[in-house]
């Protein structure tokens, strides 16, 4: 064990350094080996301070102090008690022990009555005494580093001293015995020729101890002299006597004689030679002695990082054998093999890292780094928190690492920080539900402080995916209740939920497991459905559909499954295969191109056909390349398809044989083919042919006789499983069918993905008291897995139930919905497409109960920095964790007055992730006590005892810790090379370079030199000027702003000497000019590897680079050496002594490498631009080269076809050797042209020549060119188009098509055409400018069509067509619908009767522009209430019965094909209480017009009677309420009477009766109806006649 030196004062513990607090274990560890190791050499002992370690005892220490004892008791004895030496040296070595632990307790006695250090001194006797009494409280550090150190601080000072604490093995003390009694009989012998020695500080310490444990020893004394003789007893009384005058005199010093010192030095030395002796041969037995558990020298630290940044965890173990470590999750191992480039594991120099890339909140979990070997396990954690921002962000602040508030505190769109708490009340549990039944998930959201206006946000997560509302799944948020409800439950939705609310940056979440069990079957033991059903590939002419296998057979195994299709639009089901199909991927044909279809898939087994699956979704029967062509946009606008033709087109081409013709999938039902179409095709459309013959003969036969095959896949069905096919494919057309491609390799007909194998290793753990999580191993081999079935069994009960229907992932499953206490057994299968695996074995049985519980207390307290009013705390994790993560921690603290301490406060509201928490608002200068409880799932913990007091004081220190992982390698005669790591605290500031200091191993601490003046930012240094053969040790200190931290651990004795056989890096340049660095080693382990390094960095993933290795040589290529690779390479060979070697390149060698490899390399002429050719005017060919540099001996050769050509009146060739260029001309590209050119340069022995191949399509398209530049030369001979027909969209969303021609003069005619029909023209041009158009006003579908312009005088004619169909008829519309959108007014707000109508006005509108409406962001769904439309140019949105939820920002966004234009208008505050009022007020209005009382009919303008007749009128009213009815007669009120009768019957019916009319009853009448809305009067004049009298002309008789 080691010894500590004390601080001087009793508090000062509180002032060490941050970093000596957090890392002390590591620094004691790894530093103090070295400084040991040195004492040792200088064999020198200083006196130890004590510091209360029990360990103070040793072999060595031991018998030493029974020396002493022998020299103070063998006064008398003699040589002969041999036996009863024996027995008193066994006495006297638990005496020794004894007085260690006493001289313990007498330390932290005199520790606790603040005596000083000098009166607690004790004496090591496993060395000669030091003659500096002081000597151990040197500081070894130096000037500047001691200004950084507080006042009242002690550098801690460790001894070198080898000692056993536990474990002593029963050899190990009978060989300590052993020593023990020869050095009892040699003192004695001492004795016998009066040697005495006393010293005063062994009195000083007897006297000491024996103040406080007289008793304690006088009795331990008396046990251990009970079993020796009386003579024994006196001579232990006697030594104590003369023990107790030695305090009281001076120390006396008795000069020995010559020959007694001679045999007294001779008998040490053999002494000590036998110790040594004796412990090699022990070392060598106790092979357990060097083997040594883990022990994090660095634990990994917490990190809070922000989404899409990557983060690194570190880590340092220490243990022999070393450990092997592996990375865990939330308690799962991390695989980087399940998401390649998400987690980087890695192991360097002992420094072991996990990296996570692009972080998202899914990767918030706790992380486990545990380290193992044959001694034991030992785990470290660390928590990752993710947090994502919204809004804006000062990237500044960010990157400095400084933030104006916490994380936890968001701003609010009212522009006010809030640190909200969210919590979720009457939380949706584990749920169970089946198949087509409905269920809802919610919970209550509490979140505090309320904020009004400004609600959170809530998503819903499936398995980590986000869950978008459909028809089969709705979310809700009414304010304080988030649910999720399902309106037809299938076993797709099975799988984990996760409710996450985020209150600005701030989130929280709530997660619990749904199952969803199968609908029971229509017929009893039928099988369950399938699920999952997708489109896996699709094209014209089939589709690819895949399903999952379900978990429950019914009974009996699936046979197969059926897949329906159906039209979408239609109810139409159709079954697609005739025959079950047991592979759970299927091709449907006999498809309509274009058509979209939905599919289901059905098993069944003997029994009978199960239900449907879910519908899948929609697919189309097109190519993908059909669907990413409509789904693309184009990147710039089109400009017009132009077609100019002179003539008509040529006749058609016979397609050639497609090629890539491949088997992409085969099963026993069925084959897919995939190839690529032929490059000569022609210009129009191309179908297949599918061909098949049987293996070993040529009998093919046509697959698709009657239906050719539109893409370039197709799927074959009807063949016999097991036979071999070979398979070809013919294309045709117009001009015919073409020749077969060649055929694929033979091809067994039968399922080429196996079923998986069974898992292993099913285990059962207990989770809660109704649940068990299972894990097992994945079967070796499997192809694409779909993941695995878990089912359950009560014990005895031979029923097995699925555990859940939707195959899980990875290799362990939470199952739900047991019964508690009961025993359950589990069976696991795997699925991949073709089929389920067996059953794995039964796992053991398991009884239900909950296995977890609250957690132990943290541990180790410290306090990691001190301000003037707060504190940064930080704990050990809970060894105990009860079975559960731990989800956060309580923080307590207490203020100590005096040593009194107060009343245990809350330091935090809400659980805090990780194991440090800044306590603020304390008091400066107080003493503070902390404790710490853990919580998990169980519940809080008990709180840890209270921790040591701290003061809370501003540190001063700011300097970092020590650099880690100080290492050498590249060990020489003269030079080597340091590596290390940067300190794990870096300080108040970052680490701004390193200072690396050296000495011999045996020289004193006062000759550390350094090697660098100036601080380096490398962590890697080369030493150069070391001395052959001397031993170094060297050392490491870390450098920011405030000053130069604690040097690091040693790092050596390393001696400097080259290895026998070590071999350096040497460089190569092969006959091909590839350069490449090669290493050999001879003294490679079984277990070494070859790594390189660039700069010491690893450059495994070096584009750049390409490494080899085979037996004991490497070799590392360069692809293309350049300044880029300049650098130190390194290459380091594991598992050896540090063997390794580098190689430096530099600019000059770099120079000097490619120089050779270019030597290397065949002479060549080098050709500065390859041979080419262009088209000249009239339809000239030039071909041409040139060369870098030509001489006058170069010769050039032109090739054509293999045979040479030469200049003639076909060829004409040119060489200009000034500029190497070299050229030949073609006046015309005939058809006997086509072939390759090759032009041959020879300059001596270089050579060099450049090809150009003008063959099939190219040479065609070259021909066409020239042609055309032909024709174009003619073609500017008379009137012509410069710029062709195009068109653009006016201000006034008007087409104006244009062109521009040239050469025009008076004659010229200019002639507009639209599909082949005459356009007239109202004006003429007069082709001034050189520009022609055509205006075309409300531009609309009706006016898509080709349009063409013809120029024509008597020198010839052009023309120009424009084609405005399909897409460029798009195009252009998308233009107009633009333009259009661009001409919306603002958006305005009127009332009507109805409601609010938004509306805005275009210039004209067209269906081609779409028109989409949001409120407050989100897209608005049409009901009857609120509904969009337009009337004629008014665009407009209809709220009807609006209520205050349609406050808010309404967009209308008018989208053009391609971009979107959007209006705002703000209905809310005054403009929504105005709106609201008129719309009320003509509400009203209406509703009074509707409903006020009213005469619907029945009653004539004139009424003409002969007297003495009966007179009935009828009439209709109407109102609501019913209206109140009155008669006039000459404006006044006419009653009921029995001449007059008056009756209102219903409500709705009023009668005016009179019988024997008279002329007294002639007169205007008014029949008057009246209720709250208001009043109608209708009038109406009765005429009596006499009988003598005429009737009035247009009067009306009365019956």
């Amino acid at each position: 064990m080691r010894s500590l030196v004390a601080c001087s004062l009793p508090g000062s513990m509180m002032s060490l350094p941050l970093y000596q607090k957090q890392y002390a274990r590591s620094y004691h560890t790894q530093d103090l080996g070295t400084t040991t190791s040195q004492y040792q050499q200088e064999k020198k002992r200083s006196a130890i301070y004590t510091h209360g370690s029990a360990a103070y005892s040793s072999r060595s220490s031991a018998a030493h102090r029974q020396e002493s004892q022998a020299f103070r008791q063998a006064s008398s004895a003699s040589y002969q008690h041999g036996a009863q030496a024996y027995s008193f040296g066994a006495a006297e070595y638990s005496l020794g022990s004894e007085v260690s632990r006493r001289a313990a307790s007498a330390y932290d006695y005199g520790y606790s009555h603040g005596l000083t250090d000098s009166s607690l001194v004790l004496e090591d006797y496993s060395s000669k005494s030091s003659p500096k009494q002081k000597r151990a409280k040197q500081s070894l550090l130096s000037g500047e580093e001691k200004e950084n150190l507080p006042s009242n601080y002690m550098v801690p000072v460790f001894s070198g001293r080898q000692v056993h604490v536990t474990g002593i093995m029963d050899a190990e003390e009978e060989r300590v015995k052993e020593t023990a009694a020869y050095t009892a009989q040699k003192n004695r012998l001492a004795s016998e020729e009066g040697i005495t020695t006393s010293r005063q500080s062994m009195a000083s310490r007897q006297s000491t101890v024996s103040k406080q444990s007289t008793a304690s020893k006088q009795s331990t004394v008396s046990k251990q002299s009970t079993a020796s003789k009386q003579s024994m007893a006196s001579k232990q009384s006697t030594a104590s006597k003369r023990s107790t005058s030695a305090l009281q005199q001076e120390e006396t010093f008795e000069k020995k004689s010559r020959k007694v010192a001679i045999r007294e030095k001779a008998e040490r030395l053999m002494l000590r030679k036998t110790l040594e002796e004796t412990e090699a041969f022990q070392r060598k037995l106790n092979e357990d002695h060097l083997l040594h558990a883990p022990d994090f020298v660095i634990k990994p630290r917490s990190h809070t990082v922000w989404e899409k940044e990557k983060v690194r965890l570190y880590c340092s173990v220490s243990g022999w054998p070393e450990p092997r470590l592996t990375w865990y999750k939330n308690q799962v191992p991390i695989n980087v093999h399940a998401n390649p480039g998400k987690y980087i594991i890695g192991s360097r120099y002992g420094m072991h890292t996990l990296e996570i890339n692009a972080c998202d909140f899914e990767d918030t979990a706790q992380y486990r780094a545990s380290a193992m070997n044959v001694k034991g396990e030992l785990s470290a954690y660390a928590s990752i928190v993710v947090k994502r921002y919204k809004g804006e962000f000062d990237e500044t602040c960010f990157h400095a690492g400084v933030t104006a508030m916490p994380l936890s505190f968001a701003v609010t769109p009212y522009g006010y920080a809030s640190k909200f708490e969210i919590h979720f009340d009457d939380k949706f549990d584990v749920s169970f539900g089946r198949e087509g039944e409905t269920m809802s998930l919610g919970c209550r959201v509490v979140i505090t402080p309320e904020i009004k206006h400004f609600q959170p946000e809530i998503q819903w997560y499936r398995n980590g995916v986000p869950v978008s509302p459909s028809k089969w799944v709705q979310t809700h948020w009414s304010g304080e209740r988030a649910t999720l409800t399902f309106s037809h439950l299938n076993k797709e939705d099975e799988g984990l939920y996760t409710i996450r609310v985020r209150m600005g940056d701030y989130y929280d979440q709530y997660s619990a497991y749904v199952f969803v069990r199968d609908a029971d079957a229509e017929i009893e033991g039928a099988p369950a459905s399938p699920l999952d059903v997708a489109c896996l590939d699709a094209n014209k002419d089939y589709i690819i559909i895949t399903w999952k296998q379900p978990a429950v057979d019914g009974g009996s195994p699936i046979l197969g499954y059926f897949i329906d299709k159906c039209e979408v639009g239609t109810d139409n089901w159709s079954q697609c295969n005739d025959t079950p199909v047991k592979f759970a991927r299927f091709p449907v044909t006999g498809l309509i191109e274009g058509r979209s279809y939905i599919f289901r898939v059905r098993a069944v087994n003997k029994t009978g056909i199960g239900l449907p699956s879910r519908v899948s979704e929609p697919v189309a029967a097109l190519d993908p390349a059909e669907k990413a062509r409509l789904k693309s946009r184009p990147s710039a606008p089109w400009t017009g398809q132009i077609i100019v033709t002179e003539e008509e087109p040529s006749e058609g081409i016979v397609p050639g044989p497609p090629t890539d013709l491949s088997v992409t999938e085969a099963t026993r039902n069925y084959v897919v083919l995939s190839w690529k179409p032929p490059r000569q095709r022609g210009h129009e459309g191309i179908m297949y042919f599918v061909e098949k013959c049987d293996a070993g003969t040529e009998n093919w036969q046509r697959v698709n006789t009657e239906l050719p095959v539109k893409s370039p896949r197709f799927a074959l069905f009807d063949l016999v499983e097991g036979k071999s096919y070979r398979f070809r494919v013919r294309c045709s057309n117009s001009a015919g069918v073409g020749e077969p491609s060649e055929a694929t390799d033979v091809t067994v007909v039968g399922d080429k993905l196996d079923l998986p194998k069974a898992p292993s290793n099913i285990i059962p753990n207990r989770n809660t008291d109704t649940s068990v999580v299972v894990s097992w191993e994945e079967p070796k081999d499997a192809k694409e897995l779909v993941g695995y079935y878990i089912e359950s069994s009560v014990v005895g009960s031979g029923q097995w139930e699925p555990c859940n229907n939707n195959p899980v992932k990875g290799s362990r499953f939470t199952c739900h919905g047991l019964t508690t206490g009961q025993r359950y057994i589990f069976r696991v299968r795997a699925v991949n497409a073709a089929g389920l695996s067996d059953y794995s074995q039964d796992s053991e049985a398991i009884e239900v109960k909950a296995a977890i519980a609250a957690p132990s207390p943290p541990y180790d307290i410290t306090c990691l920095e001190s301000f003037r009013d707060s504190m940064i705390l930080g704990w050990k994790q809970p060894e105990k964790t009860g079975g559960a993560e731990i989800t956060g921690y309580y923080v307590n603290y207490r203020e100590v007055i005096d040593g009194v301490p107060g009343k245990w406060r809350e330091a935090n509201i809400k659980a805090v992730s990780d194991q440090a928490y800044k306590i603020s608002n304390l008091k400066e200068n107080m003493v503070y006590q902390f404790q710490v409880a853990a919580m998990n799932a169980a519940g809080l913990g008990v709180p840890s005892a209270a921790s040591k007091s701290f003061k809370c004081e501003e540190w001063t220190i700011a300097v970092p810790g020590p650099p880690e992982n100080l290492r050498y390698s590249e060990v020489r005669k003269t030079s080597l090379v340091l590596h290390w790591k940067p300190p794990v605290h870096s300080g108040r500031t970052p680490v701004t370079g390193y200072f690396v200091d050296i000495k011999e191993a045996r020289a004193n601490n006062d000759q550390w030199r350094g090697l660098n003046e100036a601080a380096i930012k490398n962590m890697y240094l080369k030493v150069r000027g070391l001395k052959e053969g001397a031993s170094y040790v060297f050392r490491v200190r870390a450098m920011n702003q405030a000053g130069v931290g604690k040097p690091s651990a040693l790092a050596g004795p390393v001696v400097a000497e080259t290895c026998p056989g070590t071999k350096e890096v040497v460089v190569n340049v092969d006959d091909d000019g590839v350069i490449s660095l090669n290493f050999e080693c001879d003294q490679m382990s079984p277990n070494s590897k070859f790594t390189w390094s660039k700069d010491y960095a690893p450059t495994e993933d070096s584009p750049r680079l390409e490494t080899e290795s085979k037996g004991n040589k490497t070799k590392m290529t360069f692809k293309d050496l350049g300044t880029e690779d300049l650098g130190i390479y390194t290459c380091d060979i594991t598992d050896t002594d540090g063997m390794a070697s580098s190689y430096l390149i530099d600019e000059e060698e770099l120079k000097r490498l490619l120089a050779l490899s270019e030597e290397h390399k065949f002479p060549t002429v080098p050709i500065k631009s390859t041979l080419a050719v262009e088209i000249l005017e009239k339809g000239r060919v030039r071909f041409w080269m040139q060369a870098d540099k030509m001489t006058a001996n170069t010769k050039v050769s032109y090739v054509f076809n293999e045979k040479e050509i030469f200049e003639g009146p076909k060829y004409k060739m040119h060489v200009d050797r000034n500029t190497g260029i070299i050229e030949m001309f073609m006046e015309k590209l005939q058809d006997e042209d086509e072939g390759t050119y090759t032009f041959q340069l020879q300059d001596g022995k270089a050579t060099g020549h450049s090809t150009l191949v003008l063959i099939g399509d190219v040479y065609k398209k070259l021909q066409k060119e020239a042609e055309f530049q032909r024709q174009e030369w003619i073609r500017k001979q008379g009137p012509h188009f410069v710029e062709y027909l195009s068109w653009e969209v006016t201000g006034e969303c008007n087409v104006l098509l244009k062109c521009k021609v040239a050469n025009i003069t008076k004659e010229t005619h200019i002639v507009w055409y639209k599909d082949e029909r005459e356009i007239s023209v109202d004006e003429k041009h007069d082709f001034k400018d050189g520009i022609c158009t055509l205006l075309i006003t409300e531009f609309s579908k009706k006016d898509a069509g080709i349009y063409e312009v013809i120029l024509k005088d008597d020198r010839g004619k052009d023309k120009s067509r424009l084609k405005l169909l399909d897409e460029a008829f798009k195009e252009l519309m998308s233009e107009v619908c633009k333009r259009i959108a661009l001409s919306a007014t603002d958006l305005k707000i009127k009332s009507n009767a109805e409601g609010i109508r938004l509306y805005s006005s275009v210039t004209y509108y067209l269906d081609d522009l779409k028109v989409n409406w949001s409120h407050n962001g989100t897209g608005i769904k049409y009901t009857d209430r609120v509904k969009s439309g337009v009337t004629g140019e008014q665009i407009w949105l209809q709220i009807n019965e609006p209520t205050p939820n349609d406050k808010g920002k309404y967009i209308m966004e008018l989208f053009d094909g391609k971009t979107g234009h959007q209006k705002m208008v703000d209905l809310s505050g005054q403009a929504y209480d105005d709106a609201f009022a008129e719309f009320q007020r003509l509400k009203q209005a209406a509703i009074a017009e509707k409903n006020r009382a009213r005469v619907l009919g029945g009653l004539p303008d004139v009424v003409t009677i002969q007297e003495g007749k009966a007179l009935n009128l009828t009439c209709t009213v109407w109102g609501d309420p019913s209206p109140e009815v009155s008669w006039l007669k000459n404006e006044k009120l006419l009653a009921s009477s029995d001449h007059c009768s008056l009756k209102f019957e219903a409500g709705k019916t009023a009668y005016l009766s009179i019988t024997g009319v008279t002329s007294a009853d002639s007169g205007k009448y008014s029949l008057v109806v009246k209720n709250k809305f208001g009043t109608e009067t209708c009038d109406f004049t009765i005429s009596v006649f006499i009988p003598e009298e005429e009737p009035q002309k247009g009067s009306k008789k009365a019956k």
